[in-house]
């Protein structure tokens, strides 16, 4: 009997087989859910200096503050109720997630498969380079342009993506050299086609299985690297605490019996990346043959 599913419903399918996976996206899409209706669920804006007072700060969980609500979770040590700040701070760590990944993504697909398209001295000078960055840790790259650009969004997006690009980019040069000797390539070229449509149109489309776990992977990498660029004090400013800033914040009061301003958004970023990779660990198995169980 001929199988008719598409290859969509088939991969969605063989994707349910693992209970495992289906709990992490589940998880995933969970924490993604509380983090959109943070603004609608939380019984405070932690970003809202003027809700802030120090007569809340560093209280236990289930404490009732000021305000009159419940702190379910404690407050930190400016007197933000945690719940909200760590709802708050997924919104960060799950956009910035997306967004550096995103753009990796595109920018590391476009150099690594233009290189394998050319050829020749700028191929060799083009990953020359990649692997050159690829012989440093991200961390390092991400914290040394996180401290030369400043505190921001943008900044910090920045920082992620040129510590991470050069992993879509090797990739990318891999999957496309493969395709690139192929005889669909070769008809192609035999066309009076543009360069760009032969690179974009039809090398790239046939590289993306490998991109695509790449991408699950570096997201749950550029949600670790935020966190700890924001630990470190290089992310973003602390008006905007994401969930490696409300860890820092209560690093120091650790021995002090407040763990629950460092412990609870410790395990919701746990939890996150956890999740995330338990996704991106089933998607490879499907797209990579060699690995199917």
């Amino acid at each position: 009997m001929i199988d008719r599913a598409s290859p969509l419903a088939r991969f969605f399918g063989e994707f349910r087989e693992s209970r495992a996976a289906v709990f992490g996206l589940v998880v995933v899409g969970l924490m993604i859910g509380l983090a959109l209706l943070a603004p609608l669920i939380t019984p405070q804006d932690p970003y809202d200096l003027a809700s802030l007072t120090l007569r809340d700060a560093r209280r236990p969980p289930g404490y009732v503050g000021t305000a009159g609500f419940t702190h379910w979770l404690g407050t930190d040590a400016q007197g933000r109720d945690l719940l909200s700040a760590i709802l708050y701070g997924l919104r960060i760590s799950i956009q910035m997630g997306l967004v550096a990944g995103a753009i990796g993504l595109v920018l590391g697909a476009s150099v690594g498969t233009t290189a394998a398209y050319l050829g020749g001295r700028v191929e060799a000078f083009v990953m020359r380079l990649i692997d050159l960055q690829l012989s440093f840790p991200a961390i390092l790259l991400a914290f040394v342009i996180a401290a030369l650009l400043g505190q921001g969004k943008w900044q910090l997006v920045a920082a992620l993506v040129a510590a991470q690009y050069a992993y879509f980019a090797r990739t990318a040069h891999g999957a496309a050299a493969a395709e690139r000797h192929k005889d669909y390539v070769e008809a192609a070229l035999s066309t009076p086609l543009p360069a760009r449509r032969v690179v974009f149109r039809h090398i790239l489309p046939n590289a993306l299985p490998p991109l695509i776990v790449v991408a699950t992977v570096q997201i749950a990498s550029a949600i670790s690297l935020e966190a700890t660029l924001s630990f470190l004090g290089v992310g973003l400013p602390p008006t905007e605490p994401s969930l490696g800033m409300l860890i820092a914040n209560g690093f120091p009061y650790m021995l002090s019996g407040r763990y629950w301003i460092s412990i609870y958004p410790g395990v919701a970023l746990i939890i996150l990346i956890f999740a995330v990779n338990l996704v991106g660990d089933q998607i490879r198995d499907q797209l990579n043959p060699r690995l199917r169980r």
